[in-house]
């Protein structure tokens, strides 16, 4: 038995007042009061799970926030997000523009943040372009999706 098995045996076996204890070791607050055993077990075992295999990809994150906030899912972006760090150069009109990915996924570009590449193609061009296109992210006739990065 792999050991993740066995801590997620080990929580069956658990009584509340454990799990409770258990679940400060991956949430910030306490658990709420009423939160029965099954579910501070389901909680805990994801986390567990989370930290041995991966938490969600960030197209399902960003999926989960539009049904939160009653967008459309269906524009949630398919282009991966670039590492924090990477700097886009791209020339337009003779001049050149410079974009920093940061470390919050947002885009440092002339002394303000962007969530998103496409915003400030949008600025560079003065129309809507597609950010991951226009920085080179995406060719020209790959999958259409909208374009938040």
């Amino acid at each position: 038995m792999s050991s993740i098995d066995q801590q997620l045996a080990t929580l069956e076996t658990m009584d509340i007042s454990a799990l409770r204890q258990r679940w400060r070791e991956f949430y910030p607050n306490q658990a709420p009061g009423l939160m029965s055993r099954e579910l501070l077990r389901l909680a805990i075992g994801y986390k567990l799970q989370e930290q041995v295999f991966g938490g969600l990809s960030r197209r399902t994150q960003l999926g989960l926030a539009a049904f939160k906030t009653g967008s459309k899912p269906g524009r949630v972006s398919t282009t991966p997000l670039p590492k924090s760090g990477t700097k886009f150069i791209r020339e337009w009109q003779g001049t050149v523009h410079e974009v920093l990915t940061l470390e919050d996924g947002q885009f440092a570009y002339r002394g303000k943040t962007y969530k998103s590449l496409t915003l400030i193609a949008k600025l560079i061009t003065g129309t809507h372009q597609s950010g991951p296109r226009f920085f080179g992210l995406r060719k020209p006739g790959d999958a259409k999706g909208s374009d938040h990065g």
